[in-house]
């Protein structure tokens, strides 16, 4: 037993050792925060495994395809469903004023899926650029530019990177030209690389340092720091993921998140490296992880700003704008004592994805449960296998369906989720269904198919732009409900 003990006290000494040499302060020129976007399976999580390679910051032993997506449901699918953040170290090998020097580089890997765009916006307000990455073969797709519209919302700087040239099928050069009609940018600007194979990669790594802008802030002022993600550790309590704006921390400070106003003691700081480094210090432009032993989920919300008891700022940061849900359906246990503990695996869930809402609602059949609001139906999918296999909860999802207002005889107005909560028809004054407004992005080819699919589900032609020669945006108001269900298929 004391043998035990005496082993784990040495191997503590050694890694804070290990620690202390890996502490080396970089000035906040020498940090580079930027994320990836991109369309579904365009090859943003090849192309951050080829930069984690040829960084070394993942060894030969540890590395596999995906190796950001930590989920399984990420890797079964191969799909990025949560956003990974993780830091570089890189020695410019250019030229330049930057030849030969050291750089810190802390990349945020996004997910591709309209369903997961909530993700990505968290992830750019914690960077300063953005990688987008264009398929060679496919060119420009939808969400290739709802994502560039988020980026450019948030001033980010832009490098358009050509992944998959070396394919057979690769159209570098008509990619190219609509790739110029969307950003404006000249032709010597796009990167041309292929993630799969690593060629053009370094030229990649190179552009991040010139191109990409140093993080602002003054490391001096009072600490504001944004929280971008947190995730829950049955061991540690609520670890919160957060991006240094302006002041410095440091390991034991007493530090408050602005908006629940509790105040708590930073038991750990640290890195996101492929694991989590503690650090004694960080500052302005860095971005980590802070454990402060929370243990309720409540506490701890995306958005918030953290900041010193002593010497708090002035205001907090501008977080995220509020997530609208856009389908709701009803999530059930099976057992009904299981009612509380799925209350708190949603709360614990809803940590590691900010875009879910919920709030208790009972039914005669199914008993107690929690209606949820998801983005979409894919995500609606990924949240219950989520309470599966993370949670072992078994639960029972209702179909989905949306939320509509009655307006009654009486004056009153009434939310109403499902048929059975509709009020007499003679009490009934109006009824108002939720639309929403849909922009389209689509190849001029399919252009009559998907305006009669939209008229087919009672939509309103509002507007038709064309993007580039090839690419048309059509935007339609649509009855969300009639998009619920098979619009996507």
């Amino acid at each position: 037993m004391y043998i035990c003990i005496f082993v784990l006290l040495l191997c503590t000494e050694c890694s804070g050792n290990g620690k202390d040499l890996n502490d080396t302060q970089y000035t906040m020129n020498n940090i580079r925060n930027f994320c990836i976007i991109a369309h579904i399976d365009h090859g943003k999580s090849t192309l951050a495994d080829r930069l984690l390679e040829y960084t070394a910051t993942v060894s030969q032993r540890d590395m596999q395809d995906q190796v950001l997506d930590d989920m399984d449901l990420e890797k079964e699918r191969g799909i990025t469903i949560k956003s990974h953040a993780i830091q570089m170290n890189y020695r410019h090998d250019g030229e330049g004023e930057n030849a030969g020097k050291d750089f810190v580089l802390n990349l945020i890997d996004t997910p591709g899926h309209v369903d997961f765009s909530y993700e990505v916006s968290r992830s750019i307000a914690a960077c300063e650029g953005a990688l987008l990455v264009v398929d060679a073969t496919q060119g420009i797709q939808a969400q290739t530019i709802s994502n560039l519209y988020l980026a450019l919302e948030n001033d980010l700087e832009i490098i358009p990177v050509m992944n998959k040239i070396d394919l057979d099928s690769a159209m570098p050069e008509e990619v190219a030209d609509e790739i110029i009609d969307l950003l404006g940018c000249k032709r010597e600007e796009i990167l041309s690389c292929s993630a799969k194979t690593g060629m053009g990669v370094p030229e990649v790594l190179r552009a991040i340092v010139d191109r990409f802008p140093a993080p602002k802030g003054d490391p001096s002022a009072p600490l504001q720091a944004l929280v971008f993600d947190s995730v829950f550790n049955p061991f540690r309590g609520i670890i919160s993921y957060f991006r240094i704006m302006n002041g410095t921390i440091k390991t034991n400070d007493h530090v408050m998140f602005v908006s629940t106003e509790k105040d708590y003691h930073a038991d750990e700081i640290g890195v996101l490296r492929l694991n989590m480094e503690p650090r004694k210090e960080m500052s302005a432009g860095d971005v980590g992880y802070i454990i402060s032993g929370i243990k309720t989920s409540k506490e701890v919300r995306v958005g918030d700003t953290i900041t010193h008891v002593e010497r708090p700022c002035d205001k907090a940061i501008e977080g995220f704008e509020a997530v609208k849900p856009m389908v709701f359906a009803g999530v059930y246990p099976v057992d009904t004592d299981d009612y509380e503990e799925l209350r708190a695996s949603l709360e614990k869930l809803q940590l590691n994805d900010a875009s879910l809402t919920f709030e208790p609602e009972s039914s005669l059949a199914l008993g107690f449960g929690f209606r949820c609001g998801f983005l979409g139906l894919l995500h609606m999918e990924i949240v219950q296998e989520r309470l599966e296999r993370e949670f072992n909860m078994d639960v029972i999802t209702t179909v989905p369906n949306v939320q509509y207002k009655v307006k009654l005889t009486n004056g009153e107005e009434k939310d109403v989720y499902n048929p059975s909560g509709m009020p007499e028809p003679n009490n009934i004054a109006e009824v108002y269904e939720p639309y929403i407004h849909a922009q389209i992005i689509t190849k001029a080819d399919f252009i009559g198919s998907v305006i009669k699919l939209c008229m087919d589900k009672r939509g309103i032609l509002k507007n038709q732009t064309y993007l580039t020669t090839d690419r048309i945006e059509i935007t339609f108001d649509l009855p969300l409900g009639e998009v619920v269900f098979d619009f996507y298929d």
